[in-house]
């Protein structure tokens, strides 16, 4: 898809959904407006994890990340509810479908915040009438608030929809960066982590306006070529188009959760990992695609996080192999510390159809026989909603139904199915 060419510049839009997933519950239960409530991974769990709060609970302190014992602290209050990931996912298609209706050039980047280069559409009004159009469609039709940021570029368009919310449209020139984005604490701009900032502190660099105004030799001997990438988007800088297509460049598929609590008990790391393969591998089917390296993310108790890989002899996708690897990765780099949180990632990722599968006079008649028979699975998981030759208690189906706490990016598309 080709980029607008306009002769007076981009007009760039960040969309970024206001308190998403409390927002969309209390679009679902209107009995929940107004109160303070908050997404936890593991509610009935005193070390569950806040996903996300409304603006009535981060009022009383609750914030992401919190532990939830810490948030009813402050908040006594609290309403308190399990993510409800599939509702999320039917509400981002929803939206995203209305974005597409003004431009084609929709680039979604998470469940709930995408770019739109709304350049060449006039059929709502000039740019700040069309973002205004959008914002009360969507809260018209999906009873879910918004933040718009209206800019050149695209990191200009994040900036600004952070600067004003909930239901806030707010426009961010060049001409305005000195008053407007300058002042800002430095660990405030997109793209500038925690290390990041703490690292740019120690060359006095404290504002964006330090970074915008810093020699650039020194930054790129602090931070490499991302020194001279950060000061160019402090000044206003950022060519990276809105590309549509970008969701279907992925290079990794992963899954990730945190436990109810630290824990060392082999059991229940075994099981998580099973899910979390299983969980990788409907990805990769979801998505027809195979990897060639597995990597595993231990964090444990005192946040302290390891990750590790391997790199394999073929293509895989399948849970089992999936799997072994895995384990392996895991029983090689555990240090027997408690484990706070287990991802499994499959990496070097590229479509079946981009790979010429060249399977040898050993291999083939081991694959071709099972062919049929994963057709057969696939056929009648399509139709059942899972594998039907999978025996399940009552128990293991609610182990397999609990919610992850962290979104992958493959479902992004979902918005362009009839």
């Amino acid at each position: 898809m080709t980029q607008p060419s306009p002769k007076k510049g981009r007009v760039i839009y960040h969309i970024d959904m206001n308190c998403f997933y409390a927002s969309v519950e209390m679009a679902y239960n209107q009995d929940l407006k107004g109160k303070p409530l908050a997404i936890a991974g593991n509610p009935e769990e005193r070390k569950g994890i806040i996903v996300t709060s409304s603006y009535e609970a981060r009022a009383k302190g609750v914030k992401t990340t919190m532990p939830l014992w810490q948030a009813r602290k402050l908040c006594p209050e609290l309403i308190v509810m399990r993510p409800n990931f599939e509702r999320y996912r039917t509400a981002s298609k929803e939206i995203f479908k209305i974005l597409s209706e003004v431009t084609p050039y929709v680039q979604p980047v998470s469940i709930d915040e995408g770019y739109m280069d709304v350049t060449d559409s006039q059929q709502h009004g000039n740019p700040i009438e069309t973002a205004y159009y959008l914002q009360e469609k969507i809260v018209k039709e999906l009873d879910l608030p918004c933040s718009i940021g209206i800019a050149p570029n695209k990191f200009l368009a994040k900036m600004a929809s952070d600067m004003k919310k909930p239901l806030g449209i707010t426009v961010l020139r060049k001409r305005e960066l000195s008053h407007k984005l300058w002042p800002l604490p430095v660990g405030e701009m997109y793209g500038v982590g925690e290390k990041t900032a703490a690292k740019l502190n120690t060359i006095e660099v404290n504002t964006i306006g330090n970074l915008a105004n810093k020699d650039v030799y020194q930054l790129k001997q602090l931070l490499g070529v991302n020194g001279e990438r950060l000061k160019n988007r402090a000044n206003g800088i950022d060519t990276t188009p809105v590309d549509p297509d970008a969701i279907y460049e992925f290079k990794s598929i992963g899954s990730s959760q945190t436990l109810p609590q630290d824990t060392t008990d082999e059991l229940e790391i075994s099981k998580l990992m099973n899910q979390l393969a299983e969980s990788v591998d409907r990805r990769l089917k979801r998505k027809q695609a195979v990897g060639r390296s597995v990597q595993i993310t231990i964090r444990y108790h005192n946040r302290r996080t390891i990750t590790r890989s391997k790199k394999v002899n073929m293509y895989i996708e399948k849970k089992s192999d999936i799997l072994h690897v895995a384990n392996e990765l895991f029983q090689k780099h555990w240090d027997l510390e408690p484990i706070r949180l287990l991802g499994i990632t499959v990496q070097d990722v590229d479509e079946k159809q981009n790979i010429a599968h060249q399977l040898n006079l050993f291999t083939y008649e081991q694959e071709a026989s099972k062919e049929k028979l994963y057709s057969a699975i696939d056929s009648l998981s399509e139709k059942y909603g899972k594998n039907p030759f999978i025996q399940w208690n009552e128990k293991n189906l609610e182990e397999k139904e609990q919610p992850r706490t962290s979104f992958q990016k493959d479902f992004l598309d979902d918005y362009k199915r009839p």
